[in-house]
């Protein structure tokens, strides 16, 4: 890449496109105020979630459930992925974004979509919360609004398949993609498909609430909208792997132990990422038990396996890395000296414990349809998608803004001492949050209710729990706060790094021979990696006592004579 509309980063080496530079930046932004916004509102409900606050009354419970949910599961999460496609799809194929034009045109549909539904909630016409399930109606700009965001996110997608092939055909990136970009394409395969779910359930749900078309059948609607909302959340899952693979190697020199296997997995989110959002059916008697049991019994399976194989390789490939820089001492000597000061690394890997330990395995039991018949209205239900989405993607997200600013924005975090604190605060208070409302619905306590404790039948186990879920909501939302504060001051007051490296998070130093430590290149080279096998043993062997012990409250629930 040449000319004026190019620079090149100081730190990388790579070439940054300036057009796409731009709308990263402008996606970035937008995805941070939405998570401020969408944060605020998660507060109210963890605090009205606990019976001692109990703070707001029920329609503004309603009305903070849908706010919140929309701007944390679709505006904050795609504006950033959208920040991503453009770097991924430029700096990393080393090639100039397609059309400023149309990246002008997708921002632009997708702010006005999304200040548009903001707006129609908060006015009080849109109490439907995020799934909007019809026969509830709201006013007709809330569905106009998510159209024409997602709408603008097709748009955007589509500038970035344009640049892909532009990369392609001028064969800027070498012989193969690099696996970070093809997690990119990725997701925005599985982006479109969910999308156009989006497009067949909202549009018809439009124009009836417009009172033009007879109301669409209400299992209809369920069925095509998992397919918009199921999916839209496998994308922020395999954007949050990219960006676990891209953090890996930024933050302590990880490798890819064998590429083929790792896009592998993500083609395996393509084939059957949509046929696992069945587990949002289970309870509906508009789909049978043959489609059921194939759904969850065998083709999620298949999506789940994806999600182990990374897993595996990020974590291994991190300890490659680490092996190769000489910190070869026992099983663990090279996690124990990662870089766990860097935010950067702490929020990537504790988003990728967070994952597997609390998100994969709740979300695995809770795919099974007889568990779920049990626990599909309760609290377990968000405490599971609260640690995939939250304690997984965002706090990815999260750790990935700690070198986005340096490198794009060329300025420095000023308060680093409080920028390492902030993953671990976010992290502990969704970790405690997310077990709150886990074993409170594991107790029968409800979701989408807001008095919870109306009739007196919840224990004080289930106040307990409810309690820890207002403490975890808390903390979560103190973490988010600082991380805003701390990126909106270095974006606008940060020290300028134009011409020099950004300044080092404590990377770890190599301290292997020159030639590299012999017994870490064969293990590299065999693709092993003994201290990763036995966390994902700890990982299996967790999963195996929280599967059973739930079958086992399941026999004792549902006695055989």
């Amino acid at each position: 890449m040449s000319g004026p509309r190019t620079r090149k980063c100081d730190t990388t080496g790579l070439p940054v496109c300036l057009d796409a530079e731009f709308f990263v930046k402008m996606n970035a932004v937008s995805a941070v105020v939405f998570l401020l916004l969408g944060g605020i509102a998660a507060l109210t409900l963890a605090l009205t979630r606990w019976p001692a606050v109990h703070l707001l009354d029920s329609t503004w419970f309603y009305r903070m459930l849908t706010f919140h949910g929309v701007n944390m599961l679709i505006f904050w999460i795609l504006f950033m992925e959208m920040a991503i496609l453009y770097f991924a799809g430029t700096t990393l194929l080393k090639t100039k974004l397609f059309s400023p034009k149309l990246a002008w045109a997708g921002f632009g549909l997708m702010i006005s979509g999304a200040v548009m539904t903001d707006y129609i909630i908060l006015m009080g016409q849109a109490d439907v919360m995020l799934t909007s399930y019809l026969p509830l109606v709201a006013h007709p700009l809330f569905y106009l609004g998510i159209i024409l965001f997602a709408v603008g996110a097709l748009v955007n997608i589509f500038n970035f398949f344009a640049t892909v092939y532009v990369a392609w055909k001028n064969k800027t990136y070498g012989e193969t993609m690099p696996l970070v970009a093809f997690g990119a394409v990725t997701a925005a395969i599985i982006a479109v498909v969910a999308l156009l779910h989006g497009a067949v359930a909202l549009v018809p749900t439009l124009t009836f609430a417009m009172g033009w078309t007879a109301e669409p059948d209400p299992m209809w609607y369920r069925l095509i909208w998992w397919g918009l909302g199921h999916q839209s959340q496998q994308v922020n899952v395999v954007a949050m792997v990219s960006v676990w693979y891209l953090m890996s190697h930024l933050t302590s020199g990880g490798v890819v132990l064998n590429e083929f296997v790792s896009r592998g997995a993500f083609v395996l989110y393509i084939l059957f990422i949509n046929l696992a959002s069945a587990h949002h059916l289970l309870v509906d008697p508009g789909v049978g038990a043959t489609w059921k049991i194939w759904n969850t019994s065998y083709a999620m399976y298949l999506a789940v396996l994806a999600s182990l194989i990374h897993g595996f390789t990020v974590p291994a490939g991190l300890e490659a890395g680490m092996r190769l820089k000489g910190y070869t001492k026992g099983l663990f000597g090279w996690l124990w000296n990662a870089p766990w000061k860097n935010p950067g690394f702490s929020g990537f890997f504790l988003s990728l414990v967070i994952f597997g330990f609390i998100g994969g395995i709740t979300g695995v039991t809770l795919g099974t349809q007889q568990i779920n018949i049990t626990a599909h209205n309760t609290l377990r239900i968000p405490g599971h998608f609260h640690a995939t989405v939250v304690g997984g993607t965002s706090l990815a997200f999260m750790g990935l803004t700690y070198y986005v600013v340096p490198l794009l924005f060329r300025r420095e975090y000023s308060f680093k001492w409080l920028a390492r604190l902030q993953p671990y605060v976010f992290a502990v208070g969704i970790v405690l949050m997310s077990l709150g409302m886990s074993f409170a619905g594991s107790a029968g306590v409800a979701r989408r209710t807001w008095d919870i404790d109306a009739a007196g039948i919840y224990g004080a186990t289930s106040h307990l729990m409810l309690g820890v879920l207002g403490i975890g909501g808390t903390l979560a939302f103190i973490g988010l706060l600082i991380y805003v504060l701390l990126t909106v001051h270095a974006v606008l007051f940060g020290q300028k790094n134009h011409g020099r490296a950004m300044d080092d998070w404590g990377t770890p130093k190599d301290i292997a021979p020159a030639e590299g430590d012999t017994e870490a290149r064969e293990l590299l080279e065999h693709g092993k990696a003994p201290g990763t096998m036995v966390l994902v043993l700890v990982l299996l062997a967790c999963f195996v006592v929280y599967y059973f012990a739930n079958w086992k409250a399941l026999a004792d629930l549902w006695h055989v004579r």
